[in-house]
């Protein structure tokens, strides 16, 4: 199995946020933003593996910056690293309003964790990642302990 770059699955999504989108205090509901991201990371995993890819954990959601109704919000999804059938996928959001003119401003980051799977539903593998960039090879870098981390409050690994 060849091993892709992060360029070749990275995933952008773009919504605006309508009344229906949020609370009374006319935020972005925290519910509706964890579903964008799990779309756009499911998107992104799916390219990489070019399989099927169902969510595995969430974690490390940052939620920095009210998102208001009105504002066009931006979701960026990268695989930081590939394991024997999981991706951990790295998200990055940015909210922008466009009557102000006010640029694009990050609010919320996580890291979400997907498994490929064959057409029997069973955990499949998939290819390696390349990183290219600096960030890109920072992530990956830091993904094993990330990882490890995850298996070891889940109960599914021991700390040393």
């Amino acid at each position: 199995m060849e091993a892709k770059k992060v360029s070749e699955s990275f995933t952008t999504f773009t919504e605006l946020v309508m009344p229906n989108d949020t609370n009374p205090m006319n935020n972005l509901m925290g519910g509706n933003l964890l579903k964008w991201m799990d779309v756009v990371s499911g998107i992104c995993a799916g390219k990489h593996a070019r399989k099927v890819a169902v969510t595995a954990a969430v974690d490390n959601v940052s939620f920095s910056r009210p998102i208001k109704i009105g504002d066009v919000v931006t979701i960026d999804a990268q695989v930081t690293r590939a394991f024997h059938s999981s991706m951990e996928i790295f998200i990055e959001v940015y909210k922008e309003n466009i009557r102000t003119n006010s640029g694009k401003i990050k609010c919320n980051e996580a890291y979400y964790t997907f498994v490929a799977l064959d057409d029997d539903g069973r955990p499949t593998p998939v290819p390696e990642i390349i990183p290219e960039t600096d960030d890109e090879r920072h992530r990956y870098e830091r993904a094993l302990r990330r990882r490890e981390l995850r298996l070891i409050l889940g109960g599914r690994m021991k700390p040393e």
